[in-house]
């Protein structure tokens, strides 16, 4: 007959399948849990405050009459007016067909010019360090900046159209600013120079990030130039370039600020886009109800690609 060792730790059961845990193991896992939520909590309170109460204004507003009599009194609940406002009054209608073509002409442009200076710039060196100088410049230049030096250029007596008559392409300046067909393609060049640099720098990250045995191997094999940036450089990038197209989409639905400094959506509307237009209703018309429905297609439309960009940052987690 033996006796049990008093001394000896009582054994814990374990839960079917195995792995139990002590007591003490999860009040440990459960500090550290609530450890990270008092990290958290200041920026979600600062979100709340900041972020979902005017979301929260925004919507009912958007669903309520309200104008600058009204603004501060009593708003009339009117369901869906706003919305069928808008559509009724064609304005919605053109201003999402710009945004579409400028989401298209900025997203292509940024993401073609962002790789191509990414590839040209992979190699170290005094130029391409220069270069990248220049180019975080040029990122790093506020809107209203950027968009003032490129309104200055593309005028009838600016540099672009000096050198066109100069050269002879030309016998007048061309109208960039202030025709229907060129301004809307023309602010959307500019904004495209302007995330060009910051798509580029992690374009050449992510270059770099490839191990030079893999360009030996692809040059032992005989691959030229063009061949190691098809079969090696774009597969390495393809997560990269997801990931950015989805900023870059969403960097150039929201823009507000160049349209506002070079064309102040015109001439007419041919340069105003979902979130020009709200602003225009809301702060210009005073018609804040029709410019809150107007917002609140542009934050769902947002919404939508921010919900594609996070699957796109999972599924690159996981691979």
């Amino acid at each position: 007959m033996t006796t049990g060792n008093p001394s000896m730790p009582t054994a814990v059961a374990k839960r079917p399948g195995g792995g139990g845990t002590t007591p003490s193991r999860n009040l440990r896992r459960w500090g550290r849990g609530k450890g990270r939520l008092l990290y958290v909590l200041p920026a979600a309170v600062f979100l709340a405050v900041l972020s979902f109460f005017p979301l929260i204004q925004l919507i009912r507003m958007s669903v309520s009459s309200v104008t600058a009599a009204t603004l501060n009194g009593s708003w009339d609940f009117t369901g869906l007016a706003n919305f069928n406002a808008g559509l009724q009054q064609g304005d919605l209608s053109r201003a999402f067909f710009n945004t579409v073509i400028f989401v298209i002409v900025v997203t292509v442009l940024g993401l073609v010019g962002g790789l191509a200076a990414a590839i040209a710039l992979r190699h170290s060196g005094r130029i391409s360090a220069l270069l990248l100088g220049i180019m975080v410049f040029v990122w790093a230049l506020p809107p209203v900046v950027n968009g003032s030096v490129w309104k200055f250029l593309l005028g009838d007596s600016g540099l672009i159209n000096g050198l066109i008559q100069a050269t002879g392409m030309a016998d007048k300046p061309v109208p960039f600013l202030y025709d229907e067909h060129f301004a809307l393609i023309s602010v959307a060049l500019v904004n495209s120079w302007a995330i060009i640099p910051f798509n580029a720098l992690v374009f050449r990250a992510a270059v770099l990030g490839i191990p030079a045995e893999t360009f030996e191997a692809a040059q032992l094999d005989g691959a030229g130039p063009w061949q190691e940036i098809r079969h090696v450089l774009l597969p390495a990038v393809r997560p990269t370039s997801l990931v950015l197209a989805v900023l870059t989409v969403v960097y150039a639905f929201r823009s507000f600020d160049f349209i506002y400094v070079m064309t102040y959506g015109g001439p007419g509307t041919s340069t105003n886009t979902l979130p020009f237009l709200g602003y225009l209703q809301a702060f210009v018309r005073f018609d804040y109800g029709l410019g809150s429905a107007t917002a609140v297609l542009t934050v769902l439309m947002v919404l939508v690609l921010a919900f594609v960009y996070a699957r796109s940052v999972r599924k690159e987690e996981n691979e």
